[in-house]
């Protein structure tokens, strides 16, 4: 039991951050590029591309090339209930 509560408490720490919250929100509806996040978010590219590198280490999204553009995904069942959740509970009227 202590492994499992030790992988949720990693997994939350992944999520409890405003600007990876926001980007797994946006990703949820689909795939996006960093310029699409960047201007979805109000943020500068390197901002944007920090957040994603955390979400990408532990998992949750992932990206994939289409062209010249890289395509973000969120690749975690998990993530996406859970954000699904939060915008429940926090987002929806």
């Amino acid at each position: 039991m202590i492994e499992r509560a030790t992988e949720a408490a990693a997994f939350m720490k992944a999520l409890a951050h405003e600007g990876r919250m926001m980007i797994l929100c946006h990703l949820s509806a689909g795939e996006k590029t960093v310029t699409e996040l960047e201007r979805l978010l109000g943020q500068r590219q390197a901002a944007v591309s920090q957040q994603l590198a955390r979400l990408r280490a532990e998992g949750l999204v992932s990206c994939r090339r289409d062209g010249k553009a890289r395509l973000y995904s969120v690749s975690d069942p998990r993530a996406e209930e859970v954000v699904g959740l939060m915008y429940r509970l926090f987002c929806a009227g």
